[in-house]
C-alpha cells in the first residue's frame, strides 16, 4: 500500500512543473496537499487493487491534461530504422502542442470526457468515485500550512511502520552474489524503473548483464554483447524496454531488453571514448553523452545524429550527468573538479551553459544525482555529488539556473575510483532522509542528511574492492552494489 501511495505522489510530482506555470509557489502547496490527502485516505484501508487502478487512471488523466512525459514504449520493435517517440518529437517540432488546457476544466471533467470516448469501461465505479473525490479536494482546498510530520504525527508514523530510520535501513544479509564479471570493474548497477526485481549492470569486460532477482533463485536473463571495449555507463528507458550504453570503443549502443539485440550503434561525434550517458527525462528519444574530449552531446537515438545546438565543451573529461526531474536543467561533472549547469530547451533540444561551480581543483566529479524532494523534512531541490575529496557532498539547488549551495558533507574514502551514490527512492514518512554511497574502503554507507551528528545510519560490509555503485529497487526491499573487481552483491532489507 505504501509503495503504491509513493508512486501516486511521484506521478503528481513529475507533472508539477506544468501546473500554473505563472505561479510556481502553488506547485509545492499542491504536492503538499496531495500528500496530506493521500495519507488521510490511507487510514481508511483501501483495497490495494483499487489503489493500483487509481494510479493507472490518474496517470492517464495527467497525461491527457498536460501531455505524456514520454512515450509509453521507447521501442516496440527492432528494425532498420527506429521508431521515434511520436508525442515528444512532434511536440519539439510544434511547440504550440505543449500548451496545457485551461485550468478551468478539472479532473472530473476529464474523467467524464474519457468515459465518453469509451475508455471508462475498464474503470470500476469505486475507482471513478475515488478519483473524483480526491482530485476535487486537491483542487478546491488550497489552505496554507505545513504537512511535515512531527514526532506525534500518528498517521505518518503508522504508514511508515512506526520504525526509526536506522531500523528501516537494517539489512538481513546478502540475498545473492553475481560474479560473472570478476576481474573487471562494474562501474554501474541499476534497477529498472519502478521495478522490484529486474537489475542490470555494465562491465569493463565489454558486456552488460540483465538479471531477474524474483522469484528465486535469482538468474541472469541475458548478456548484451557487441562493444569491443569496456562499457562505462548505461541507462534504462522510462518504460524499461530499451537500454542505452556508452563505451571506451567510442560508440553508444541501443539495446532491446526483451531479446537483448542491438537495435543501433551510434559513433561518438568526436570519435572519442564515451564515459557517461543519461536519458532526457521528458523525451526518451534524446540521450546525453559525455566523452573523453571534454564534450557533452545531445544525441537523437532515432536518427543517430546529435541535436543541433545540443553540444558544449567543458574544462575536462565528462564523467557524470544528471537532469532535474522536469528535464529543464542538466548538471555535468568533469575530471577537473567542476560542475556545470545547462538549461535545456524543450522545443529545440539546445543546451545553454548557465553556471559553473568549482568543487575542488583537479578532483574528479564521479557522480551527480538530482532530487526535487528528499523527504518531508528535506524538501529543497538537492544534488548529491561524489568528488575525489574523501567526501560525499549534498548541495541545495537555489535557483532555476542550477546554482548550487553546499548543505552537508559526509566523510567517506574516495580519492581515485569512480564512486557513485543515490538518494533513497521512497520519500520517507519518518523524521530524517537517507542517501546511500559506495566507498573505497569496500563498504556501503547510509547517511541521514538531516542528522546533525553521527549521520551514519548503517554500513554494509562484504565487498573485497572499492564499491563503485549502489542501486535500490522501487520499494527499497533490495539494494544492489558493485565493486572494482566485478562483484555484484544483492542485499535484502529486513529487521535485524
Amino acid at each position: 500500500m505504501a509503495a503504491v501511495w509513493q508512486q501516486v505522489l511521484a506521478v503528481d510530482a513529475r507533472y508539477n512543473a506544468y501546473r500554473t506555470a505563472n505561479f510556481p509557489q502553488f506547485r509545492t502547496q499542491y504536492i503538499r496537499r496531495r500528500s496530506q490527502l493521500l495519507r488521510e485516505n490511507a487510514k481508511g484501508g483501501f483495497d490495494p487493487l483499487l489503489r493500483r487502478q487509481y494510479l493507472r487512471l490518474r496517470s492517464q488523466l495527467l497525461a491527457q491534461r498536460y501531455g505524456p512525459l514520454s512515450e509509453q514504449s521507447s521501442f516496440r520493435a527492432y528494425s532498420n530504422s527506429i521508431r521515434s517517440s511520436r508525442t515528444t518529437l512532434d511536440r519539439m517540432e510544434d511547440p504550440a502542442r505543449t500548451v496545457p488546457r485551461p485550468n478551468g476544466r478539472d479532473f472530473e471533467d476529464d474523467l467524464r470526457a474519457q468515459g465518453a470516448r469509451g475508455h471508462r469501461r475498464s474503470v470500476s465505479r469505486g475507482s471513478y468515485q475515488l478519483q473524483a473525490q480526491m482530485n476535487r479536494a486537491a483542487f478546491e482546498d488550497k489552505s496554507p500550512g505545513s504537512v511535515v510530520p512531527t514526532s506525534v504525527a500518528e498517521a505518518s508514523r503508522a504508514m511508515a511502520g512506526d520504525t526509526t530510520l536506522s531500523e528501516n535501513y537494517a539489512f538481513a544479509g546478502m540475498y545473492h552474489i553475481f560474479d560473472q564479471h570478476v576481474d573487471e570493474a562494474v562501474p554501474k548497477v541499476q534497477f529498472a524503473n519502478d521495478d522490484k526485481s529486474r537489475l542490470a549492470c555494465c562491465s569493463l569486460d565489454g558486456t552488460i548483464s540483465i538479471f531477474q532477482l524474483v522469484p528465486t533463485p535469482p538468474a541472469v536473463l541475458r548478456v548484451l554483447r557487441g562493444h569491443t571495449r569496456g562499457v562505462t555507463d548505461f541507462a534504462w528507458s522510462l518504460s524499461n524496454d530499451v537500454i542505452v550504453t556508452t563505451s571506451l570503443d567510442a560508440t553508444m549502443r541501443i539495446w532491446a531488453t526483451e531479446d537483448g539485440k542491438c537495435i543501433r550503434e551510434i559513433p561518438d561525434p568526436d570519435g572519442s571514448e564515451l564515459l557517461c550517458c543519461t536519458f532526457q527525462p521528458m523525451n526518451n528519444n534524446l540521450t546525453v553523452v559525455g566523452n573523453n574530449k571534454h564534450n557533452v552531446h545531445i544525441m537523437n537515438i532515432s536518427t543517430g545524429k546529435k541535436v543541433k545546438g545540443g553540444s558544449s565543451k567543458l574544462t575536462g573529461r565528462v564523467l557524470s550527468l544528471s537532469f532535474d526531474s522536469p528535464g529543464r536543467i542538466l548538471w555535468v561533472g568533469d575530471d577537473r573538479g567542476s560542475i556545470f549547469s545547462f538549461l535545456f530547451d524543450m522545443a529545440t533540444g539546445k543546451l545553454t551553459k548557465a553556471k559553473r561551480l568549482l568543487v575542488c581543483e583537479g578532483s574528479s566529479i564521479t557522480s551527480i544525482s538530482a532530487r526535487s524532494w528528499i523527504s518531508r523534512e528535506a524538501r529543497d531541490p538537492s544534488l548529491l555529488v561524489n568528488a575525489c575529496v574523501d567526501k560525499l557532498l549534498l548541495y541545495r539547488v537555489v535557483d532555476n539556473e542550477g546554482t548550487l549551495q553546499l548543505k552537508r558533507t559526509f566523510e567517506i574514502q574516495h580519492s581515485s575510483n569512480p564512486v557513485h551514490s543515490i538518494f533513497c527512492p521512497l520519500m520517507s514518512f519518518r523524521q530524517g532522509a537517507c542517501v546511500v554511497t559506495g566507498s573505497e574502503d569496500m563498504c556501503v554507507y547510509f547517511f541521514d542528511v538531516e542528522r546533525a551528528t553521527k549521520a551514519i545510519v548503517n554500513k554494509l560490509q562484504g565487498h573485497s574492492a572499492a564499491v563503485l555503485d549502489v542501486s535500490f529497487n522501487c520499494d527499497e526491499s533490495l539494494l544492489a552494489s558493485s565493486d572494482a573487481k566485478g562483484m555484484v552483491i544483492i542485499w535484502r532489507r529486513g529487521q535485524k
